[in-house]
């Protein structure tokens, strides 16, 4: 049994589309970010970055102590090589899955993360800024649409590089971009959101949360912490 630390974020949703691809046994464990459960002490144990997602494997391979893994990408890497699935089938493939993951961590969720913040959230329009970050968003899908004009997947057979980088494609409206600009991508969104894992996955995320992930009152929290920052969760209790 995997118990899966999750909100109904892009990368809330990569480790929820393998475990239903690859139809482990798990439960989700719901972390609200705009009410601070992020923050709570038990949480902290397991991701002490204070975000989503984070896994605990109660089964892990070396038959120890349940295994906590927290970061995206890791759990993904993880989760791939505890079932030797959608990882790549050789070397070569191997490491082209790896660095399309890598891709994702570093340039995409990173850049259209930034993206979606001053767009919609900052608490003022920074012009420079808001079009700084979907020009970026917009160089990252160019460098996609020419990968996916090579292959139907990312690298390939379909992997957890797939898996990482949906989530963010999925968003690309609110990104101030358009797939009728990259037809690969395209072509590869409307594959892949065809997938019955992937349908599965939206829909216990719908299930899930029915409200904004970002709210007015959750800026607060979600927004300008520091090292320094106490931050108030529950019922007002602050860690």
């Amino acid at each position: 049994m995997i118990d899966l630390y999750y909100w109904t974020t892009p990368n809330g949703h990569k480790p929820l589309i393998f475990l239903e691809e690859a139809a482990l046994a798990y439960r989700i464990m719901p972390i609200n970010l705009s009410a601070g459960e992020q923050f709570a002490p038990g949480y902290l144990a397991i991701s002490p970055n204070n975000r989503i997602p984070a896994i605990v494997d109660h089964k892990p391979v070396d038959g120890g102590e349940p295994l906590s893994l927290f970061e995206s990408g890791a759990i993904l890497q993880y989760l791939s090589a505890k079932t030797g699935t959608f990882g790549g089938r050789n070397p070569r493939q191997q490491s082209r899955v790896q660095q399309w993951l890598m891709w994702q961590m570093g340039g995409l969720g990173p850049m259209a993360g930034q993206n979606h913040h001053f767009a919609h959230y900052a608490p003022e329009r920074i012009p420079y800024a808001t079009q700084r970050y979907i020009d970026e968003t917009n160089r990252l899908y160019g460098v996609l649409d020419r990968q996916l004009a090579t292959a139907s997947f990312v690298a390939g057979d379909y992997s957890i590089a797939d898996m990482a980088i949906y989530p963010w494609i999925r968003m690309y409206e609110r990104q101030a971009q358009s797939l009728d600009d990259f037809p690969h991508i395209k072509a590869w969104f409307a594959m892949l959101s065809q997938r019955p894992a992937i349908v599965r996955a939206y829909d216990i995320a719908a299930a899930i949360n029915t409200q904004p992930t970002v709210t007015d009152k959750g800026k607060s929290v979600l927004f300008g912490q520091t090292s320094k920052q106490k931050v108030k969760h529950h019922d007002n209790d602050t860690v």
